[in-house]
């Protein structure tokens, strides 16, 4: 699959590009450092995949990735590959459709991880046929939303949101609490516990207590 990485650092474009070219199924064709170089060379290469960075010297990745969409072209999966860890940044880039959220500075193994469910993501897609029924099409609304069936009360947009923001929080500490995930999500302290549970029951997140303060423990959460 062919892919763009936009990055403004030099060292990072190239590290990030090791990452994607170590997977056999993608081929790095292009790099752009600023936005306008990016959406260049989005229409001259026509990538399947597209890592992109938010910070831009000259506007944002937001901003590329309206009008990526705006273009009648083929679609394109878009992994956000950011520092950006506000929370309206990653509720754009949700919006936007980007396919996953990685918060810098991530592992190749991680990568690997999504650029998989890209490619199975594509492999459902062409062997579903040109007219779907309902479970067809929530199968792979779920595997877009790179999840499986969520328990009753819980969505794919919300837990994405959650893991999201988990990720965002374990970059500067060691874990993160249902309540200060709570507060970067917008969400009540009782829906983020849930979400996070999930994310625990699944395999995504890892809990331990934490100790040494007054009163009672409090579970911490991390990516697993």
């Amino acid at each position: 699959m062919r892919t763009l990485v936009v990055e403004d650092d030099p060292t990072i474009a190239r590290l990030h590009r090791g990452f994607v070219e170590s997977h056999p199924r993608f081929v790095v064709v292009g790099e752009a450092r600023t936005a306008a170089e990016a959406l260049r060379a989005f229409a001259l290469l026509d990538p399947d995949v597209v890592l992109l960075d938010i910070y831009l010297p000259d506007a944002t990745g937001l901003h590329v990735l309206r009008q990526i969409r705006r273009r009648p072209s083929p679609p394109v999966d878009v992994i956000a590959t950011t520092a950006a860890r506000e929370l309206e940044s990653v509720r754009q880039a949700m919006a936007g459709g980007v396919q996953h959220y990685l918060v810098k500075p991530f592992t190749a193994a991680v990568l690997r991880g999504r650029l998989d469910e890209v490619v199975r993501l594509r492999d459902e897609l062409r062997a579903a046929g040109d007219e779907l029924d309902q479970d067809a099409v929530d199968r792979l609304v779920r595997r877009g939303a790179g999840t499986p069936t969520l328990p009753k009360g819980l969505s794919a947009r919300s837990l994405r949101l959650v893991a999201d923001a988990l990720a965002a929080a374990c970059a500067e500490s060691a874990d993160a609490s249902a309540g200060e995930v709570a507060e970067l999500t917008g969400m009540s302290r009782v829906s983020a516990r849930r979400y996070l549970e999930h994310l625990v029951e699944t395999g995504v997140a890892d809990v331990a207590p934490r100790y040494g303060a007054a009163g009672r423990p409090e579970n911490g959460y991390r990516p697993a």
